[in-house]
């Protein structure tokens, strides 16, 4: 079993169905050719979550027989992609998606007709130069991380040959331009807040200094600004998609699935002709398009406005799902978990989170509408966090927490303030704070050292705490005025919020001895 196999004339589809394989419905040629000759859709980034997510749903999405058209893929920074991932599989891939029960599901994406070197040293620059002047085009859109938005000075004076993505996609933007200022949307479907913002602050950066260097016309600048040719729609990208998975592997080798290798690039990229990725999933998506849009709505994604994508960033960012995070990796830590799922077997854990996110946070979120926080809550809680299949680590949900910390939870502390709430009713937001002054003495409830995860911070804030020590009574802790008066740390004075003495006392019971971590989350997360 072969994923081009499905290419073949006389290909007998009733093996890979017999064991659970989902094929296309649609006729890949046909699609391919309108793709061609009529582009509308050009992703940025053709790493493992765009081929498990919004490939993916255009997968289902031309599965409707309700749309004709493709997605062509461009590669920025990592052109061995192109080659070992895409070319050898005619840019089909097997997504398989992990289930909580510890089963999977498994679907041949076949969206994807075109894959091309997004470089000038390659005969594809020109394709591409050629799809941003067709009429046709809607949308470019980006997974490159919030790294692939940077622009560098030397790279901005490398004029229209850039090497980074935002100036090579400035590049391509102006041969749109020239093709008679042909309207598109740039859509950012990157797990980063506002991040149309970071597209449109990329492409400026460039447009503005090869104006300033006379080498293209101030028009395209002007261009660029015009909302009813050009938009920079926000999004809300939601999804887990690990590198390829052994035990996966060994799961499609034992049905005869050949397409089961391991690729690793020269530049460490970890992919397969096969993707992972966890069930559930979430793309609310702006909509400001200026020339159509591909119908991803067909395929689970949710259209809707600037400010409702913003409420359900707010949702999940401070409520529903980030802030369970970091209150389980701080914990986690502490008490020699190296598996997230692993510490959802944790009574204590798993109510700790389950009631700082229904209880306490709950309280100030705005319902967004198109999403249900308590909803969103309940898969976080039920299906994503115990999947077997996610090899998550506390140690890595708790890097640079110290400049999570004032979003996670601070915006929630602040909104309690603005509305005049019980600040009675925080108890175990206050102890996950008390929990990182615990956490950065490096040393678990069994009396075993750790290392902290690798923060910005994290020098200045353990030797804030170096004074204290795990075990010993009548010391001066004196020294937490110092930490949770930090407004850069936590976003607010907690002593003027009137949480700073109740911390206090709960960091006093995490210090009180080897097991305190354990006595002192049980007491709270019971009593509450």
């Amino acid at each position: 079993m072969k994923l081009t196999d499905i290419l073949k004339k006389d290909f007998d589809a009733s093996e890979w169905e017999a064991k659970g394989y989902q094929l296309p419905k649609f006729d890949r040629a046909e699609v391919a050719r309108k793709t061609h000759d009529a582009p509308t859709w050009v992703h940025f980034g053709g790493g493992n979550i765009f081929r498990a997510f919004p490939a993916a749903i255009l997968n289902d999405a031309l599965n409707t027989g309700k749309y004709d058209r493709g997605v062509i893929v461009a590669e920025t920074f990592d052109f061995e992609v192109i080659d070992k991932a895409y070319a050898p599989y005619d840019n089909l891939s097997l997504l398989v998606s992990l289930q909580s029960t510890g089963t999977i599901e498994k679907k041949v994406i076949a969206s994807v007709t075109e894959a091309l070197k997004a470089d000038y040293q390659f005969a594809d620059w020109q394709r591409l130069k050629e799809i941003f002047r067709a009429p046709s085009l809607q949308m470019i859109s980006f997974t490159i991380t919030e790294k692939g938005y940077s622009v560098s000075p030397n790279d901005l004076e490398r004029g229209l040959q850039p090497v980074l993505a935002m100036g090579k996609v400035t590049a391509l933007l102006y041969e749109r331009y020239q093709a008679g200022q042909l309207p598109l949307t740039i859509q950012s479907m990157d797990n980063c807040s506002h991040n149309g913002d970071k597209v449109k602050a990329g492409v400026f950066a460039y447009a503005e200094r090869w104006v300033s260097d006379g080498i293209i016309p101030s028009a395209f600048l002007d261009y660029l600004k015009d909302e009813t040719k050009i938009t920079f729609p926000w999004s809300m990208i939601d999804k887990i998609t690990p590198r390829p998975h052994q035990k996966v592997q060994e799961m499609l080798a034992k049905d005869g699935f050949e397409d089961n290798n391991y690729i690793e690039t020269e530049k460490h990229t970890f992919t397969a002709p096969f993707v992972n990725a966890e069930e559930v999933q979430y793309l609310v998506i702006e909509d400001h398009y200026t020339n159509g849009r591909p119908p991803l709505d067909l395929g689970g994604a949710l259209y809707t406005t600037r400010e409702t994508v913003d409420k359900v960033e707010t949702m999940k960012v401070t409520t529903c799902l980030n802030p369970l995070h970091t209150a389980m990796s701080i914990y986690g830590c502490l008490l020699g978990y190296t598996l997230i799922s692993a510490e959802m077997a944790d009574e204590d854990l798993r109510a700790f989170i389950q009631k700082i996110g229904y209880m306490e946070a709950m309280p100030v979120v705005t319902d967004p509408g198109v999403l249900n926080p308590y909803e969103f809550i309940g898969a976080v809680i039920n299906r994503r966090l115990p999947n077997p299949f996610m090899p998550d680590a506390p140690q890595r949900i708790a890097m640079d927490t110290s400049q999570k910390l004032p979003i996670r939870f601070g915006e929630t502390i602040k909104k309690y303030l603005a509305r005049g709430l019980d600040m009675d009713n925080l108890q175990l937001i206050p102890l996950t704070l008390a929990g990182y002054a615990r956490y950065l003495k490096g040393i678990k409830d069994d009396g075993t050292p750790f290392e902290p995860s690798p923060d910005p911070m994290l020098d200045e804030l353990m030797a804030i705490v170096a004074p204290l020590e795990v075990g010993k009574t009548d010391q001066d802790y004196s020294c937490l005025r110092q930490l949770y008066s930090r407004k850069d740390v936590f976003g607010l004075n907690l002593y003027e919020a009137g949480l700073g003495e109740q911390i206090e006392g709960m960091v006093k019971e995490l210090y009180a001895g080897y097991g305190a971590v354990r006595t002192t989350l049980h007491k709270y997360v019971k009593a509450r």
